[in-house]
């Protein structure tokens, strides 16, 4: 029997983070909506491109098919378009096969909100400002960075990378680095080693999908297979020793990890682009913009960073 609501991975999307629309909306933007809705109603035989999180999106949904008898996911529309205008967009859900029935077209407001009547815990947007505006509302949101999208391949797993401070926790350890240095930074992670951080705003998403490596542990095949369906990386700057008390974060939280990559000042591009993560949340556009050539990238505006 398939999960009720409460207990699925719920992720929100808005149409120009799952689909490319941009034509649609420079025709908003120099016409006005009558003929932003005029040239939808025209191209509504012809499905918009993939957008960042279209990847993302696909392959989630597709997991649903892996565990059948639990149905563990679900991804709903939240989005600003005009009701007049979710024609197109519903069609082109229906195009690419993407089993996506609940939505909201909320006509310029804010939908965000609506994120606690769907108990979602992600609302993905290109919209800058508005994501901003929810993190800061506490809601757990991320800004979709344009992407090159490559062509997909037919390979079904899904690959999730993570930043660790200021995405999976709080900026607590960050605030220290940014106002002292190096060493002083180490030497507070050394003495807190086992006090585990304070959750941060993808912990909730994060936790999620750490559950559906629990059903991936429940299958034949194990959980350490490299083909299983989910794969989690944390990608994060902080290196020896500042390593132990993340890891006391993560068995704090009961969270499985495939992947973790402890890269002190590397670039973390050199790593997203050999482990190609199908989306990537990181707090710091600094590390996001380089790597977004080739990667859906997701910003997080959340902590010191982005004061």
């Amino acid at each position: 029997m398939p999960y009720p609501i409460e207990q699925k991975l719920v992720v929100a999307v808005s149409t120009t983070a799952l689909f490319d629309l941009r034509e649609a909306d420079a025709v908003y933007w120099t016409e006005g909506l009558e003929a932003f809705l005029r040239y939808q109603e025209e191209n509504r035989a012809n499905p918009p491109a993939p957008g960042a999180a279209f990847p993302f999106i696909r392959r989630l949904l597709g997991l649903n098919r892996v565990y059948a008898d639990e149905e563990p996911i679900e991804v709903v529309i939240l989005s600003r378009n005009h009701p007049k205008a979710s024609l197109r967009v519903m069609d082109a859900i229906k195009h690419y096969r993407l089993n996506i029935s609940r939505a909201a077209f909320t006509a310029g407001t804010p939908p965000y909100p609506y994120m606690a009547a769907t108990n979602a815990v992600l609302y993905l947007s290109t919209d800058q400002d508005e994501v901003r505006e929810a993190v800061e509302n506490g809601y757990p949101a991320g800004h979709a960075l344009p992407c090159k999208l490559v062509p997909d391949d037919d390979d079904q797993q899904l690959r999730i990378a993570f930043d660790f401070d200021g995405v999976i926790v709080d900026d607590e350890a960050e605030q220290v680095y940014e106002y002292g240095d190096l060493p002083l930074f180490h030497q507070h992670e050394k003495e807190r080693r086992e006090k585990p951080l304070n959750a941060g705003p993808m912990l909730p998403l994060l936790k999620k999908i750490s559950d559906l490596q629990k059903l991936e542990a429940t299958k034949p095949h194990g959980i350490n297979d490299s083909h299983k369906h989910v794969r989690i990386a944390i990608l994060t700057a902080r290196n020896a020793p500042a390593h132990e008390r993340l890891i006391t974060t993560l068995e704090k939280y009961e969270i499985q990890t495939d992947e973790l990559f402890l890269i002190g000042g590397i670039k973390k591009k050199n790593f997203l682009d050999v482990l190609k993560p199908h989306i990537f949340f990181d707090d710091q556009l600094g590390n996001l913009e380089p790597a977004s050539e080739s990667t859906p990238c997701i910003h997080v505006p959340f902590g010191i960073h982005n004061k």
